[in-house]
C-alpha cells in the first residue's frame, strides 16, 4: 500500500506541472470614488469559488470555463453586488460598490450578509486548503443572537449537528465539545486551531484545549467533521478552526467596546481596536472576565490579549504576526454524588480546590501567490503554557475535605513549536480543471509534568510541600519529548461539470516518550510508611503510517450537492492516558494507540431564499477504543506483588472495537419569505438540528462490554429554535434536548441512592431553553437574554478528575445584559 501511495503522490506532483487553463477572471473592486476596497469577498455561485481582494482591490479566479455565472461581491459598509457575468478567456472587470445608507436597520444589514454567505459549509477551495467532498459547517458569529460574552456553547454551536457539550458555567473559559461518541473533555478529539495553527497543549501528546478564543472577537468558526484527517491530523473528531475578525480595511482606527453584567456577579469587558494604514493592518483586543459560580466555593477571573498585525509586502505577498496571551484562575467547588445532586445541586464540600492556566501563543505566517494559479502559505507557531491543578480529590466524592491534609498538586508545562507549509495549484487535465494541494508539518514538543503534595492551606498556592508531607502517596515527575513529521496531499479531479472526486493521503511519523519516575508508597493503618521507593519509568514509542481518504461531490441541480467521503483515522495515546496517578481510575500498563475510519454520505444545498439544509448519514469504526470499565483496584505491595486493594475504580485502557452510526440533519427555513416577503424590516427563520445516533461495542476482552452502547452518545440530540426581528430589534429562542447517555463502557445506570462516588452512571436526559434579544441604535447596541429559561436542574458531565471528581451540575436560570459601542 505504501508503494502505491508513493507512486500516486509522485504522479500528482508531476501532473501539477501541466499547462495552465486558458480562462482567468480578474478585476478590481472599488467604491464610488474609485478607492480600492480591501478584503471584499468575491464569490462565483455556480462554482462555489470564493476569494478576497488584495490591498489594491484586485481579485483573481483561475481556470474558469467559459460561460455565464452569477457573481456576488460583499464588503462591510457596502451594498451587496450581484450580477450575471459572461466569462471568456483572460477577462477583466471593474466593480463599483455603493455604500449602505445610515437609515438601514440591523435586520437589513444582517440580511445583506445572509443573502449570499449564510451557507453552512466551506467552499471547495479556500486559500491553501481543500474542503471538497467533506462534511463541513461554518458558524457566522455576526448572524448569532446569543450570549457571546459568556461564550455560551449551546447557542454558538446550535447549528452544528450532533455536538455533545460539557457545560461548566465558567463564562466560556474552556470549550468542551465532542460528538459521535467522542469524549467532550476539553475538545481533545478535535484538532483545535485559530487562524489555521494549533492552540492545544500538545496536538499529539496532550491534545486538550485550555484556551478558547472569545466569541466576541471571532468572525466565524469552521467545523470540518469526520474525514478531516488528511490535512489537519489523524484525529477522529475533525477540525475546529476559530477565525478572528479582520482589520477594518476602510478606517485607520475602529474601536468596539462591549461591557456585560450577568447573574452571579458576572462581569466581562471586551475592547478591540482595528484598522488599516497603507500596507499595515491590525486587529487587537483585551478581554477581562470575572464572576462567582452559582455554587459556593466557586469564582473565576481571566485576562486575554490578542494582537494581529499584517503587512502587505506586495500584491502577491503578505506577512502576518499574531500573539495571544491568556491566563485565568478559578476556584472549583468539586463534584457531587447522585444523592447530593438530587438533594441540592448547589451543594459544595470543597473549599480548597483551585485551577490556574497561563497560555502564550505566537504565530508568523507568510502568504505568497506565485501566479494566478499557485498559492503558498507557511505558518510558524509556538506555544509556551502551563496549567496547575490544586485540591482535594478522592474516590469517595462525599468525603469532607480534611483541612489538615495536603492538597494534591499537578503542574504541567507545555512548550512546543511547529511549521506548516502548503502549496495549492490549479491546473488542467485535458479540458477539465483540477486543484492539487501538497503540504507538510513539523511539530516538536518539550513538556513536563509533576504530581505531588501541595500545601494544606485554602489559598491558591501552587507550590509543592514535599518536606511537610514526605509520605504523600501520589507522586511522580516526568518529561515528555514528542516529535511529529507529517506530509499530506489532496487533489480535486473534476470528472465532469457536475461530478468531482478528491483523493488524498497523509503520512505520519510520530515519536513519543516519557522520561521520569514515580514513587511507590505504602502506609500502614496508622499512616506510617511501610515502603517508600522511587521507580524509574522511561518509555519511547516510535511509529509511522499512511492514512488514506477520498471525497466525492455531485451537483444534482443548481443549489443542491450530493457528497460522500471516507477517511482512515488514528489517535495517539497521550501522556495523560499513561502517567497521571488518579484516585478515581487506574491505567492499563499495556495501553496503546487507537485507529479506525470515518465515512459520511449526504445532500446539502439551498432552495432559493427559502431553505438551507444538510442531511447525511455517517459511520465511525473505532478499533482499540480507549474507554473505562469498573474493576477492583490493584497495586504493588511491600513485597513487590500486585494485589487487589478492595476498592472499585474506573479502569482505563483499550476496551475493544466500537461502531457508531446515525443520521444527522440540519434545516434553516425562512418563514419571512412565506409570510412577509415584501417587508425588508422583518426577519423570521426557523431552524432544526437533529442527530439520531446508535452505537455498539462489536468486540471486547473486558467483561460486560461486548454488545453495549458506546459512552458519550445520546440517541437523540436535538436543537431547534426561531430567530426573529423587526427593524433594529433582533431575537432568538432556542430549545435543546439530549436523551440519556452512558459514561462508561459497562453502561452502568444512574444510581440515585449513590452517596459515595458520583463518578460512574448514566447522565439522564435533559432539556434547556434560551432566550436572547438585541437592539441597535446608531453606534450603540444593547443585548440581553435568559439562559435556561425553564430553570431546569440537570448535569452533562461526570468528572473523574478535576474539576470533580463527581457530578458537575449545570447552571440554573441566568441573566445577562451587554452594552456595545462602535466608534
Amino acid at each position: 500500500m505504501t508503494s502505491k501511495v508513493f507512486k500516486s503522490t509522485i504522479f500528482l506532483l508531476l501532473v501539477s506541472a501541466f499547462a495552465w487553463g486558458q480562462n482567468s477572471f480578474s478585476g478590481v473592486v472599488s467604491d464610488s470614488n474609485n478607492t480600492p476596497i480591501t478584503d471584499a469577498e468575491v464569490y462565483i455561485k455556480e462554482l462555489q469559488l470564493l476569494t478576497s481582494t488584495s490591498e489594491t482591490g484586485n481579485f483573481y479566479f483561475d481556470d474558469i470555463s467559459s460561460g455565464a455565472y452569477n457573481l456576488v461581491v460583499f464588503a462591510f459598509g457596502f451594498q451587496v453586488y450581484e450580477q450575471s457575468v459572461q466569462i471568456s478567456a483572460n477577462q477583466k472587470t471593474d466593480i463599483l460598490l455603493q455604500p449602505l445608507g445610515e437609515q438601514l436597520s440591523e435586520v437589513v444589514l444582517t440580511k445583506e450578509r445572509e443573502k449570499v454567505f449564510r451557507l453552512q459549509q466551506l467552499k471547495k477551495v479556500e486559500g491553501t486548503a481543500i474542503y471538497a467532498g467533506k462534511k463541513s459547517e461554518v458558524i457566522l458569529i455576526d448572524n448569532l443572537t446569543g450570549n457571546l460574552a459568556a461564550n455560551n456553547p449551546r447557542q454558538i454551536y446550535s447549528q452544528v449537528v450532533g455536538l455533545n457539550i460539557y457545560e461548566n458555567g465558567d463564562a466560556g473559559l474552556q470549550l468542551n465539545i465532542g460528538g459521535r461518541g467522542l469524549d467532550p473533555n476539553r475538545t481533545a478529539n478535535f484538532n483545535v486551531r485559530q487562524n489555521g495553527y494549533d492552540i492545544s497543549a500538545d496536538a499529539l501528546g496532550y491534545p486538550e484545549s485550555y484556551y478558547t478564543p472569545p466569541a466576541e472577537a471571532l468572525s466565524e468558526i469552521q467545523v470540518v467533521r469526520g474525514a478531516a484527517s488528511l490535512q489537519y491530523g489523524p484525529q477522529f473528531g475533525g477540525l475546529v478552526n476559530f477565525k478572528f475578525k479582520k482589520p477594518n480595511p476602510s478606517k485607520k482606527i475602529e474601536l468596539v467596546s462591549r461591557q456585560t453584567v450577568g447573574s452571579y456577579d458576572l462581569l466581562t469587558s471586551f475592547n478591540s481596536l482595528s484598522g488599516t494604514a497603507g500596507k499595515f493592518s491590525y486587529y487587537t483586543y483585551f478581554n477581562y472576565k470575572e464572576g462567582n459560580g452559582f455554587r459556593p466555593n466557586s469564582n473565576f477571573n481571566s485576562r486575554n490579549y490578542y494582537g494581529h498585525f499584517g503587512y502587505q509586502i506586495s500584491d502577491k505577498t503578505k506577512l502576518t504576526f499574531e500573539a495571544t496571551l491568556f491566563n485565568y484562575l478559578t476556584k472549583q467547588p468539586g463534584g457531587l454524588t447522585d444523592a447530593q445532586f438530587l438533594d441540592a445541586p448547589t451543594f459544595s464540600n470543597r473549599d480548597r480546590n483551585w485551577f490556574n492556566v497561563d497560555w502564550k501563543l505566537f504565530s508568523l505566517r507568510l502568504d505568497h501567490r506565485f501566479s494566478v494559479n499557485t498559492d503558498f502559505s507557511l505558518n510558524l507557531f509556538t506555544l509556551d503554557a502551563s496549567r496547575n491543578a490544586l485540591g482535594f480529590r478522592t474516590n469517595r466524592v462525599s468525603q469532607p475535605d480534611d483541612v489538615n491534609e495536603p492538597r494534591e498538586l499537578l503542574v504541567d508545562n507545555f512548550q512546543n513549536w511547529g511549521a506548516e507549509a502548503r502549496l495549492l495549484t490549479r491546473y488542467r487535465i485535458g479540458e477539465k480543471d483540477a486543484v492539487f494541494l501538497i503540504g507538510s508539518k513539523y511539530y516538536q514538543t518539550s513538556n513536563d509534568q509533576r504530581q505531588g503534595p501541595g500545601t494544606a492551606s485554602t489559598d491558591p498556592e501552587f507550590e509543592f510541600a514535599d518536606d511537610e508531607f514526605p509520605n504523600y502517596e501520589r507522586q511522580s515527575q516526568f518529561e515528555f519529548p514528542n516529535l511529529n513529521l507529517a506530509v499530506f496531499g489532496e487533489n480535486i479531479f473534476n470528472i465532469s461539470d457536475k461530478f468531482s472526486i478528491t483523493p488524498g493521503f497523509r503520512f505520519e511519523y510520530i515519536k513519543t516518550g516519557s522520561e521520569g519516575s514515580f514513587r511507590n508508597i505504602i502506609l500502614d493503618l496508622a499512616g506510617n510508611p511501610l515502603l517508600n521507593e522511587e521507580i524509574a519509568d522511561d518509555r519511547t514509542f516510535e511509529r509511522s503510517f499512511f492514512l488514506l481518504g477520498i471525497g466525492a461531490s455531485y451537483k444534482l441541480a443548481q443549489g443542491m450537492e450530493l457528497y460522500a467521503n471516507f477517511s482512515q483515522n488514528y489517535r495517539s495515546v497521550t501522556f495523560n492516558d499513561i502517567r497521571v496517578v488518579n484516585p478515581s481510575f487506574q491505567i492499563d500498563e499495556n495501553i496503546s494507540d487507537e485507529d479506525g475510519f470515518t465515512a459520511d454520505i449526504g445532500a446539502r444545498g439551498r432552495l432559493g431564499n427559502y431553505l438551507n439544509y444538510d442531511v447525511s448519514a455517517f459511520g465511525l469504526l473505532y478499533d482499540d477504543r480507549l474507554g473505562e470499565v469498573l474493576q477492583s483496584e490493584t497495586r504493588l505491595n511491600a513485597l513487590g506483588e500486585l494485589v487487589e486493594t478492595g476498592r472499585i475504580v474506573r479502569f482505563r485502557g483499550n476496551i475493544g472495537t466500537a461502531f457508531m452510526y446515525g443520521l444527522e440533519g440540519f434545516a434553516d427555513l425562512s418563514l419571512k419569505e412565506f409570510f412577509f416577503k415584501d417587508n425588508d424590516k422583518v426577519r423570521l427563520n426557523y431552524f432544526a438540528n437533529i442527530a439520531l445516533t446508535n452505537s455498539e461495542y462489536l468486540s471486547s476482552e473486558e467483561n460486560n462490554v461486548e454488545g453495549n452502547q458506546v459512552e458519550f452518545i445520546p440517541k437523540v440530540n436535538l436543537k431547534t429554535g426561531i430567530s426573529f426581528g423587526y427593524g433594529n430589534l433582533l431575537g432568538s429562542i432556542q430549545y435543546t434536548y439530549l436523551s440519556e447517555q452512558f459514561t462508561d463502557a459497562t453502561n452502568a445506570p444512574q444510581d440515585i441512592d449513590d452517596n459515595q462516588r458520583g463518578i460512574e452512571g448514566a447522565i439522564p436526559s435533559y432539556d434547556i431553553m434560551d432566550l436572547s434579544l438585541s437592539y441597535t441604535y446608531k453606534k450603540f447596541k444593547l443585548e440581553a437574554g435568559i439562559n435556561n429559561l425553564l430553570d431546569n436542574s440537570y448535569f452533562s458531565r461526570r468528572a473523574t478528575g478535576y474539576p470533580g471528581p463527581g457530578i458537575i451540575p449545570a447552571e440554573p436560570r441566568t441573566f445577562y445584559t451587554t452594552l456595545q459601542i462602535k466608534l
